[in-house]
């Protein structure tokens, strides 16, 4: 087919790899603005356009595809090169821009959607996350016909896949990255033999933007939630918590059952080589993995050689002066 690619991370790529490999054309790639990224905030291309750039793939990067918006001529501009592509379809994965209802009409097959969950449950920007957050057993990828809702259009495809009681973010964007991209093959290589599924009413659940903020840590939740915390935020924003007034980063820690413990929550109970134990609410929290600010991320037997003073203290959510 002719194709017409949307998308922008590295969750993306997978999929533009896939379906160049399957043997599809890519005519045109949509992909957002370089953004300032590094330590010396040099704008960066996405790794979708640093993909298509290494085969040669035309590329246009608007700012948004509103008609009547601040960029109505990055739009008008989008509109012409869509309607020169001669596309059959636009497949979006990942994309960061509202697609408005004149791209989701300009093609004979529509817009087609790779969103990574078992659609109704988490529809929006942040399905991988929230899965492994509420404590979710099995997720999955929908190919969805796309519409004007979000993440409300109808389902041709849909596979699940497991979550590990292990399994962080990093590790599940992975792995749903591919199982996303080989499903978005299937589909089109036989596309009559995916009938759409208008998606179920009840069971709906918005997966909304994972913020910087939400990595401090509330000692006063219980051990389970903030060990699923920091596995869904690995490797974003990860979890935060106060020594004092120095910032401890956590990336890492199992929870454990412990009903004689009654210390205040955010006490340091135990210090080893095998982790830190933090009094929560409910259970203890064994810290196996976390750094200094300005260090390196450590394992909890190397963080101890070089920090003294912890047990018996308090963390906090703020700094203490």
């Amino acid at each position: 087919m002719r194709i017409i690619f949307a998308g922008t991370p590295a969750f993306a790529q997978r999929a533009l790899s896939a379906l160049h490999q399957a043997g599809h054309d890519i005519v045109l790639v949509f992909t957002q603005p370089d953004r300032p990224a590094g330590r010396g905030m040099k704008p960066q291309a996405s790794a979708v356009k640093q993909w298509a750039l290494d085969h040669l793939l035309h590329i246009s990067q608007p700012r948004s595809l509103r008609l009547d918006g601040r960029f109505a001529s990055d739009a008008q501009q989008a509109q012409q090169l869509i309607a020169q592509a001669n596309a059959d379809v636009m497949v979006v994965a990942a994309y960061g821009l509202i697609l408005p209802l004149w791209v989701l009409q300009s093609m004979p097959m529509g817009c087609l959607n790779i969103h990574a969950s078992l659609l109704p449950r988490w529809r929006g920007a942040a399905p991988i996350h929230r899965a492994i957050e509420a404590g979710d057993t099995q997720t999955g990828i929908c190919i969805i016909q796309m519409d004007e809702g979000l993440d409300t259009g109808a389902v041709l495809l849909q596979r699940t896949h497991p979550i590990g009681p292990d399994t962080t973010t990093h590790q599940l964007h992975d792995e749903l990255a591919q199982l996303g991209a080989q499903c978005m093959v299937d589909v089109l290589s036989d596309f009559k033999s995916h009938p759409p599924v208008t998606q179920r009413v009840e069971g709906v659940t918005y997966a909304k933007k994972i913020e910087k903020q939400e990595a401090i840590l509330d000692w006063s939740q219980p051990a389970q939630v903030l060990a699923r915390r920091l596995r869904s935020f690995d490797p974003f924003p990860g979890g935060v918590t106060y020594f004092k007034n120095e910032a401890l980063k956590i990336w890492s820690a199992t929870a454990h059952s412990n009903e004689l413990q009654s210390s205040l929550p955010g006490t340091v109970l135990h210090v080893s080589s095998d982790g830190i134990d933090v009094a929560c609410a409910q259970g203890v929290l064994k810290i196996t993995s976390l750094q200094r600010a300005g260090g390196k991320r450590l394992n909890a037997a190397q963080f101890i050689q070089g920090f003294d003073g912890l047990v018996g203290a308090v963390l906090h959510k703020t700094p203490q002066y």
